[in-house]
């Protein structure tokens, strides 16, 4: 696929379809744009179910975004599950008709239920499709969509084995191309050390209250600590209280928009293992304590840490392990080794794909030529 970029159409309309988490959806965001860079009349639509923070997080990157009727089966029971499977079939006509009203030149899923109708409805009318998986262990509308669509796009070699045909190819996952834009990491304004804490889009009450107790110890033991806390909109408001009461330095945010600020301005970063996440992270190079969300499907947050901590660029703590003195001595003991903070966020940065992006467009693009 060599020289494709300087045969690149003018016009390609796409559809992406997929979500239910930020973590589906913003490494479609950063195909869109970078096909929206390759082709002069590049249009985007994207395709989803019909959760509020799925149009959120497109409306504020500018994206065209329309739903359909579709829901999960796994873990409903069989009266709510029976429920999904009657719908289904309005879910592919409504898919069609969308299919129909765009006319794109390609489809691309991205995983979550909304994907499974929409890819399907573009193999009926002929349309060439892809998918991608971000995760180390592929959800169920992936699994089943790998013999459907022309080529499966996965972030991580071991997610291979766990799909039963389709033309592989390992791409890595997307980031959001304006977090590797501040290039080197800007000279810090002060000496104190920078946490970064993310749950995700949605927040993640456990790492929430075990930071704020970590926070409070850090203070206590006289560190000089300062973090930036994304908590989800659930815990906004008792995590600021507990930042007031207590009176620790950080900046309390339910969503940060400015990601890549935020990157920039960490030391270290205490996050869920989310697909998405764990290659910004090692894009960007930065050292992190990773705790799995444990009820993941098929575990995939664990296997997802383990492409960091394998290769020493994170540890990890599991959940029902974690504590606030425990996190609280494990950042401590990293604020006193510096040289192995470095050697974590080095390490991180040699297991990064920075553009996944462009190979996948790569692979889209040459599609059209089939």
């Amino acid at each position: 696929m060599k020289g494709l970029e300087e045969r690149d159409p003018k016009e390609v309309r796409l559809i992406i379809t997929g979500g239910g988490t930020g973590g589906h959806l913003f490494p479609g965001i950063a195909v869109a744009k970078e096909m929206s860079r390759r082709c002069e009349k590049g249009e985007s639509l994207f395709v989803t179910g019909r959760r509020r923070m799925e149009s959120d997080i497109l409306s504020r990157a500018g994206y065209q975004q329309t739903s359909i009727a579709v829901e999960g089966i796994k873990g409903r029971g069989w009266k709510r599950g029976l429920m999904v499977l009657v719908k289904l079939p309005w879910s592919f006509f409504q898919a069609l008709m969308i299919i129909r009203r765009f006319s794109p030149h390609l489809v691309l899923g991205v995983g979550g239920y909304s994907a499974g109708p929409v890819c399907l409805a573009a193999k009926v009318m002929g349309i060439p499709s892809a998918i991608h998986e971000q995760n180390s262990f592929p959800g169920i509308t992936n699994r089943l969509l790998c013999r459907v669509v022309d080529r499966v796009f996965i972030s991580f070699e071991e997610s291979a084995t766990h799909f039963g045909g389709g033309a592989l190819f390992v791409t890595g996952n997307p980031i959001r191309r304006e977090l590797l834009a501040g290039g080197e990491p800007q000279k810090k304004e002060s000496k104190r050390f920078t946490v970064l804490v993310t749950g995700g889009s949605q927040g993640a009450h456990a790492i929430n209250q075990a930071f704020v107790e970590a926070l409070r110890i850090l203070k206590l033991t006289g560190r000089d600590v300062h973090a930036i806390h994304q908590t989800g909109e659930a815990d906004w408001n008792w995590v600021t209280d507990a930042y007031g009461k207590l009176e620790l330095p950080g900046e309390v945010i339910p969503f940060i928009q400015d990601m890549a600020g935020a990157y920039q301005k960490a030391d270290m970063v205490v996050s869920r293992a989310g697909a998405s996440t764990i290659c910004e992270l090692a894009a960007m190079g930065k050292p992190s304590i990773l705790i799995p969300y444990p009820y993941a499907a098929n575990n995939h947050q664990e296997t997802n840490a383990h492409m960091l901590v394998d290769r020493g660029g994170a540890v990890m703590i599991l959940q029902k392990d974690l504590t606030g003195e425990g996190l609280a001595n494990l950042v401590g003991e990293y604020m006193d080794d510096t040289a192995s903070l470095r050697k974590m966020g080095e390490a991180a940065k040699r297991a990064g794909k920075p553009d996944a992006d462009r190979i996948i467009v790569d692979h889209l693009l040459d599609m059209l030529k089939q």
